[in-house]
């Protein structure tokens, strides 16, 4: 196969992202694209593969057998891409003296993104570099300067922590879908990273409507968008779903639970923190005492 025959990357990335959030109007959501726009390169690419990538599934779309090998594909393609990125990204950070801080995806995306901009904004002389990441921290590896974590690991020697806020989660969903969530007549979503998590909240909560159905995500920033786009009740840490809460996309009838972890910021210790790492250590911790 020539490589002017390869599919664009803006067909792949469409598909890609709609085969991880279950609908196109979640993945354009996700792209900042048009539900249009979506439809039109999955569609292009269908024709240049040649068979359908999608069928119908109730609300939302399933893959077909060749959409879920081409899925599959993408997906690891996708992330050796953004591992290379990252890798680069470090090196330059590290080479010109920036604050490198490594966090979660999910944290990332939905709580630490929106609001970094205040750091940005009352310190725009401090160059702060993020790339995500998750569970334990190697400090012969890993180069960040702070690392925001959920502290459900033992940290390995050579990391210092600074505890944040304790982990609290519920079951999250579009106000609409209320009444379904009582009666039981609904699909539990849940995150391949925390396979258990329904199983482990259902057996602390035993009155709760129990699910019809249970449907898995790669992240929690995919499984919140699900459930706002009405695909089911997302159960999800109050940090991921906090801002979609006040925003009323999504309601938390059942409050948060604490889950016995809690959240932190990892830094090297053998490496003494300069003033501007100081000062975004700071920020986070006064930030996360709102959450």
């Amino acid at each position: 196969m020539k490589r002017s025959d390869i599919p664009y990357l803006d067909d792949l990335r469409a598909f890609e992202t709609t085969a991880q959030c279950g609908t196109v109007r979640s993945a354009a959501d996700e792209l900042s694209l048009t539900h249009a726009a979506v439809s039109r390169r999955i569609n292009r690419l269908a024709d240049m593969v040649g068979t359908p990538l999608f069928e119908r599934s109730g609300r939302g779309l399933r893959l077909t057998a060749a959409g879920d090998r081409l899925a599959e594909v993408c997906r690891r393609s996708f992330d050796d891409l953004s591992r290379t990125i990252v890798s680069i990204r470090e090196s330059q950070a590290t080479d010109t003296g920036a604050i490198l801080l490594s966090c979660e995806r999910s944290v990332a995306m939905r709580w630490l993104i929106p609001r970094l901009s205040e750091f940005q904004d009352t310190h725009p002389e401090i160059a702060v570099h993020l790339s995500v990441g998750g569970g334990p921290v190697d400090s012969k590896q890993n180069r960040a300067t702070l690392a925001l974590r959920r502290l459900d690991f033992a940290i390995v020697d050579g990391w210092s922590v600074v505890p944040l806020f304790d982990e609290t989660i519920g079951p999250v969903m579009s106000p609409d879908m209320f009444s379904d969530f009582e009666q039981g007549d609904y699909i539990a979503l849940g995150s391949n990273t925390r396979p258990d998590a329904w199983d482990d909240w259902l057996r602390r909560n035993p009155d709760a409507p129990r699910p019809r159905e249970r449907r898995m995500f790669d992240h929690h920033f995919l499984m919140v968008e699900a459930a706002s786009s009405g695909l089911g009740v997302g159960l999800v840490p109050h940090i991921v779903a906090l801002d979609d809460i006040n925003r009323e996309r999504l309601t938390a009838p059942l409050g948060f639970d604490p889950d016995g972890s809690r959240y932190g910021v990892l830094h090297p210790s053998q490496v003494p923190l300069d003033e501007n790492a100081v000062l975004l250590l700071e920020w986070l911790r006064n930030r996360s005492r709102n959450i």
